[in-house]
């Protein structure tokens, strides 16, 4: 097929890249940020039984508008939606710093998500747009980088920034940052211009975000609910002229594949993380900030990994080892984890961990990148939507299954530091068969090395549904 568009010049995709990871940390920061400012702000505004959704209702929020935003950037084109995602978080955050009461705070956090999960969805697909499949690995790893740094800089930032300048500071900080995203973002970004004429899938985007706050929620009649809407979710699709998430999608092998490690790898390395933080403060006996500080190295080797991996499939062109390698060092860790005690020493329990964030490190984004490298340009925000919303589905799960083992535990075995660490080991044990589980899809993974040719802007005939 001939392109009659060319790439951008590489200096000023470089700046557009820049502006785009700088608007996802910020956005990803903003889920780590609030945690050491919510006792300030719960006694400045009060609504003590309702503080936990200042957190709750931004994930929330981000979830269910992310498959939203890759349909809308698959039909209308990519730029325009990453535009108006920065520009919501931005007026989110507005709201946020001048939020008179918990009620009207929770709102603008609602606001807020909804712009961080069209940022999350639009710029994993827009990586894909601009670069081909093997230079996309590069660029994903760097992406993991944004999640490890700040998760690392969320609780930090969140503290200095509440004792220095009050906790609205927190929120009024993203408005200078966010506005430099935006200007790079609109000036260097340059993609096609696309509209296509088809009727808007709203019955699917209502089942599917309904389905996606029931298994969110986490109790027992809204995870019923869920799995309702999602069946009735997927009956609407399969009639859909313009599905909000096409099934068709799931023909191809290589995208199947990635999805079902992607709910592996969500289950394994995103829903233990709070249990990993339990044991070293309730069964390991340390105070919050060291506990802070050993989950450090975990941290650095999710980027580290992350790293690694994406050099090597940008040179190589290979990426089936890499979910492999994962879920097989995942394996091992989930061993070490099971194994820990209250006794065990400092330094095992951080190796664990670190041997754990490695793991991690080595599918968050490969997943994503595998997924894209067979779909047709098109449909790049639809394979990220589905990828990024069945990790999350994993972790809904994991948290769901784990809190139910923890909980089940602990009353047989009182509340001490053995107690605690009898309890997670029931945890840690959930951790196998989706491992192996995982392990096995990834052998299933087809050996297509990501391609190399230049795929910028083509977009293949439309297939029908």
């Amino acid at each position: 097929m001939s392109n009659s568009l060319t790439a951008p010049p590489r200096a000023k995709t470089t700046f557009a890249v820049v502006g785009l990871f700088l608007a996802v940390f910020l956005a990803m920061l903003d889920s780590q940020v609030v945690a050491t400012a919510l006792p300030r702000i719960v006694g400045e505004l009060g609504g003590t039984a309702s503080f936990a959704w200042v957190t709750t209702a931004y994930l929330l929020a981000g979830s269910v508008s992310a498959p939203v935003y890759g349909k809308l950037g698959d039909l209308f084109g990519r730029k325009r939606v990453v535009l108006g995602a920065i520009c919501l978080f931005l007026l989110g955050s507005l709201a946020c710093g001048f939020a008179p009461t918990m009620p009207l705070l929770i709102a603008a956090r609602v606001l807020q998500g909804i712009g961080s999960g069209g940022l999350f969805v639009t710029v994993v697909a827009t990586i894909g747009e601009l670069f081909t499949p093997r230079e996309s690995a590069r660029y994903f790893s760097w992406f993991s980088l944004c999640f490890a740094a700040s998760s690392l800089a969320g609780p930090v930032v969140g503290g200095l920034l509440t004792d220095v300048a009050g906790w609205r500071s927190i929120f009024l900080v993203n408005l200078p940052i966010g506005l430099v995203a935006l200007v790079a973002v609109a000036r260097c970004l340059e993609l096609p211009r696309r509209r296509r004429t088809a009727p808007f899938d709203l019955a699917g985007i209502v089942l599917l975000g309904g389905a996606i706050a029931g298994l969110t929620l986490l109790t027992p009649w809204s995870i019923a609910i869920g799995v309702v809407l999602l069946a009735a979710f997927v009956l609407v699709e399969r009639r859909a002229t313009e599905p909000v998430l096409p099934l068709r999608l799931f023909r191809d092998r290589s995208f199947t594949v990635s999805a079902l490690i992607s709910v592996a790898a969500g289950f394994v390395f995103l829903g233990s993380v709070t249990y990993l933080a339990v044991f070293l403060q309730s069964a390991a006996g340390v105070a919050p900030s060291a506990a802070g500080l050993l989950l450090v190295p975990m941290t650095l080797a999710v980027a580290a990994s992350s790293l690694v991996a994406g050099r090597i499939i940008a040179k190589t062109g290979a990426y089936r080892w890499a979910p492999i390698t994962s879920m097989a060092l995942g394996i091992l860790a989930a061993l070490g984890l099971a194994t820990l005690d209250e006794h065990t020493a400092l330094p095992v329990v951080v190796g664990c961990l670190t041997l754990f964030g490695f793991a991690a490190g080595l599918t968050m984004q490969v997943l994503s990148m595998a997924a894209q490298n067979t779909s047709a340009r098109e449909d790049l925000g639809a394979v990220s939507a589905t990828v990024g919303f069945l990790r999350s589905l994993g972790t809904s799960v994991g948290l769901t299954v784990f809190g139910a083992v923890f909980t089940a535990a602990l009353p047989h075995t009182g509340a001490g530091p053995g107690a605690y660490a009898h309890a997670l080991h029931g945890v840690f044990l959930c951790l196998f068969p989706a491992l192996v589980l995982g392990l096995l899809a990834a052998f299933a993974l087809p050996d297509r090395p990501a391609s190399s040719s230049s795929l910028n802007f083509r977009y293949p005939p439309r297939r029908n549904s």
